[in-house]
């Protein structure tokens, strides 16, 4: 059958829609052998594609085979008696194709065609998207508003999938339709009905993205980010340090007149970050941890990794922070148990600073 109006829409709804043409046709040539089987009662069938001559044709093999060796159950092998009506030179042992359209093949193909293009594209959409989302895994991707409820907000990834998280998890500027949105992607899941995706505004990994994503020498590993606390839409706290003694692990996050820093905290709604610089020493690691508050002396036990934190009176209530929030913060990215003393206590104590 000469269809080239059938290939053009093929190779337009390939192009459009990114799906692999040979997966269609091997799907559609089931579904026409399953409808050729219908119509005939017969499976021993393929069909041909031909592209360069627009042709679209439905072959039937046959194994000739002796009168004994026949089998009803088998459609392929036929006697040579039989074999002779297709083709005089017929042999026992002869295996051949012909080409076997019937009339209304065409009502078939078209029918079968509809039918199996719609649940195939539907199929390799879902494989396509699955296989999108899977390589970003644990990745960051960005994410528009299309509906804002009392309680959630949705999003539109692409590929026909779509997003839900708590209204909290959204800084109240990007809560609006149509706002793109950075999210962390941790978990994808194939269903029947596609892919489910689960993103996350509050997950620390998407300050590490982030990062990676504004400062280039986070992303090619001059800067190693060595933790990552996070209250979200508050604050968090980074430790970062280098091997190369030509690059200042602060100013390189920070960036011109603090551009790529304000970036990562434009895309976070806000949020406010702590960047402090790694040490092996454990007194300075613990007094780069506590900025902006001034520490005076740090008693810490190695082996237990804890520390007493001795800061100016002045000092104290900065030290801990917001209902405690510098210090936990602190403590969760050093990995360092601290404890804040003022110079009096410490003294009352009888600290020896």
């Amino acid at each position: 059958m000469v269809s080239q109006e059938f290939f053009k829409a093929l190779n337009e709804v390939c192009e459009e829609r990114g799906l692999e043409k040979a997966k269609i046709l091997e799907a559609m040539e089931k579904g026409i052998v399953n409808a050729f089987k219908k119509e005939t009662g017969t499976e021993n069938a393929k069909v041909v594609f031909s592209e360069d001559k627009n042709e679209l044709n439905l072959v039937q093999y046959f194994n000739v085979v002796e009168d004994n060796e026949l089998d009803p159950e088998d459609p392929s092998k036929i006697t040579l008696e039989e074999a002779k009506k297709y083709r005089k030179t017929a042999r026992v042992g002869d295996y051949f194709e012909i080409k076997k359209t019937p009339k209304d093949f065409g009502r078939i193909a078209v029918n079968s065609t509809k039918q199996i293009l719609n649940q195939e594209l539907k199929r390799l959409e879902r494989e396509k998207s699955y296989a999108f989302f899977s390589e970003h895994q644990d990745e960051m991707i960005t994410g528009t508003v299309i509906n804002v409820g009392e309680d959630y907000i949705s999003f539109d990834l692409g590929y026909n999938v779509s997003a839900s998280l708590p209204k909290t998890e959204i800084a109240r500027e990007d809560a609006h339709q149509g706002a793109r949105v950075k999210l962390y992607l941790y978990k994808v899941e194939m269903t029947p009905k596609g892919p489910k995706v689960f993103v996350s505004r509050s997950d620390k990994n998407l300050i590490k993205r982030l990062l990676e994503n504004y400062i280039p020498e986070v992303k090619d590993g001059t800067i190693e980010i060595l933790g990552i606390a996070r209250e979200p839409g508050d604050r968090s706290k980074i430790c970062v340090m280098t091997n190369d003694p030509d690059v200042d692990p602060l100013g390189a996050c920070l960036g011109p007149k603090g551009k790529r820093i304000k970036d990562v905290i434009d895309a976070l709604g806000g949020e406010k970050l702590d960047l402090y610089e790694y040490s092996d020493d454990p007194k300075q690691l613990v007094i780069n941890s506590l900025k902006p508050a001034e520490v005076i002396g740090v008693i810490f036990d190695q082996k237990a990794k804890q520390a007493v934190a001795i800061v100016p009176e002045d000092q104290f209530s900065l030290a801990i922070g917001k209902k405690g929030q510098n210090v936990r913060l602190a403590v969760q990215s050093s990995g360092w148990k601290i404890d804040i003393k003022s110079v009096p206590q410490a003294l009352e104590e009888g600290f020896d600073f």
